[in-house]
Formats: structure tokens, C-alpha cells, sequence
């Protein structure tokens, strides 16, 4: 992620005197081939700038970016109830405690 905006526009580190609390969780909803990560973020936070990871966007001589609204967390309930459901597990042994 690259710029992150708040509800008073552009995240200012030096006005916060802080990086935006941002975090990766490990679910990710498929959608067209493309993995949509879940993250928690603070409540400020209302979209962020996501720089492509695909081979094809990067290659461009002309830098890419997407600006992503985030979704409420009603939204997120709401598609992962309406979504064709796949898991993959890496450690199942997590789950058995």
C-alpha cells in the first residue's frame, strides 16, 4: 500500500505522529483470478492506494495505481455470505487447539 486517506484527506504521519494501524488478516475472498485481501484498519482509515502486483501492470513504463474504498465490515459479512466459499488451510493443527 502506498497513500492512505483519512477522513480529512491524505494521511499526514507528522500531523497523526503515526503509520495508520493497518493490518493484514489471512482471508482473502477470489474474485475473477484475483485474491482480495482482508485487513483491519482503524476506523479513520477510508481508502487506501494499492500499487498492482500482476507482471503485466508492473512492465508499463507509466506507474499504475488503484485507489481501493475500503468495505464496512457489514459489507465484508454480506459478500462472504453471498460468495461461493473455498479454504485453504496451511496449518490445520491451529484449528484443533
Amino acid at each position: 500500500m502506498s497513500r492512505v486517506w483519512a477522513s480529512d484527506g491524505l494521511w499526514q504521519i507528522t500531523a497523526w505522529r503515526r503509520q495508520p494501524d493497518i493490518q493484514k488478516l489471512n482471508i482473502c475472498l477470489v474474485e475473477n483470478n484475483e485474491f482480495l485481501w482482508l485487513y483491519r484498519v482503524e476506523e479513520a482509515v477510508l481508502t487506501v492506494e494499492v500499487k498492482p502486483t500482476t507482471a503485466a501492470l508492473t512492465n508499463n513504463s507509466i506507474g499504475q495505481v488503484v485507489l481501493k474504498r475500503l468495505m464496512t465490515a457489514e459489507q465484508v459479512i454480506e459478500r462472504l455470505g453471498t460468495a461461493e466459499a473455498k479454504c485453504h488451510l496451511q496449518n490445520i493443527q491451529l484449528l484443533a487447539q
